[in-house]
């Protein structure tokens, strides 16, 4: 039942909602029967950056600003599905949602809208359809955008190789040492291999350190490995490490040096690998790769 004053949200314009289309009039009374409806007052606070994801809203009036951190990303105005990504999916929030002005919005927790999907497949079909169509137009465009940063990158790295060129060709100044360190050091950085990618799902890793406990994975690349940091670890900045990388497919030994330590995390530059763990590190960082290529 509506609440007296509230306003109603017209199947017309769920429709015309990428995430709503195609989706017949009874079936979207029969999904908005089940959300509750709320009237907030600015600056109340929907859901934050890092939150697991209990809600999915529908902005019906008013206005919405997601932040990352103190900046905003977007404002959103009526009609605005919030969130239906994460409560699906359960992925924790990467931003945090604020509502700007008094607003009217629609809510469903995650659990009662599986509940009603798994009673009623007619209805989570087209919305699941819908919600993998915008996803994968959104892939798609952040694919090209990816092209492009990395069309730019390529003529920067090539830019920064003939600007090595010319310092190391030219008579020696004061300055030279400096520009050839920081050139190199930028070519490096920027090499595709050292790129960090972070192993998920059944692609998980871990170290197992030398008393058998395992710590998780966190990113990794060909280079280098972040990973949790454990109670009473003893690990300073330029320190050596060694310890077991174990995955899904296999283990192998590894080692290294302390790159940066945070309050959660060591950051490590890997020693030269033996051939046949280089292969199996190659190969198993491909599988995680993958997880961000759409083929």
């Amino acid at each position: 039942m509506l609440r007296p004053n509230f306003m109603a949200v017209r199947t017309i314009d769920l429709h015309a909602i990428p995430l709503f289309q195609g989706i017949t009039e009874q079936h979207l009374h029969a999904l908005l029967g089940a959300f509750e409806q709320l009237s907030l007052p600015a600056g109340t606070v929907l859901f934050e950056a890092g939150s697991k994801p209990d809600y999915f809203h529908l902005l019906v009036s008013g206005e919405v600003e997601l932040r990352e951190g103190d900046a905003a990303r977007f404002t959103l105005t009526p009609l605005a599905p919030i969130g239906e990504l994460g409560v699906l999916t359960g992925l924790h929030r990467n931003t945090t949602a604020v509502t700007t002005k008094p607003s009217e919005v629609y809510r469903i927790s995650r659990a009662a809208l599986l509940e009603l999907f798994e009673r009623h497949g007619d209805i989570a079909f087209p919305f699941e359809h819908n919600l993998l169509q915008v996803v994968a137009l959104k892939i798609r465009r952040d694919n090209r955008r990816i092209d492009e940063m990395r069309g730019n990158l390529i003529r920067t790295q090539k830019a920064m190789k003939r600007l090595l060129d010319m310092v190391l060709e030219a008579p020696e100044t004061p300055q030279s040492k400096d520009l050839v360190e920081t050139l190199e050091d930028l070519i490096e950085h920027n090499k595709r291999g050292h790129y960090l990618v972070e192993p998920t799902g059944p692609l998980h890793s871990s170290i197992r350190l030398d008393d058998g406990v395992l710590v998780p994975v966190l990113e990794m690349s060909d280079g280098m490995v972040r990973f949790g940091k454990w109670p009473g670890a003893n690990i300073k900045n330029g320190g050596h490490f060694s310890g077991v990388l174990v995955t899904s497919q296999g283990e192998v030994p590894v080692s290294g040096t302390v790159e940066s330590v945070s309050d959660t995390s060591v950051l490590l530059k890997l020693d030269l690998l033996i051939d046949e763990y280089q292969k199996f590190v190659r190969e198993y960082l491909t599988r995680v790769q993958m997880l961000d290529f759409v083929v």
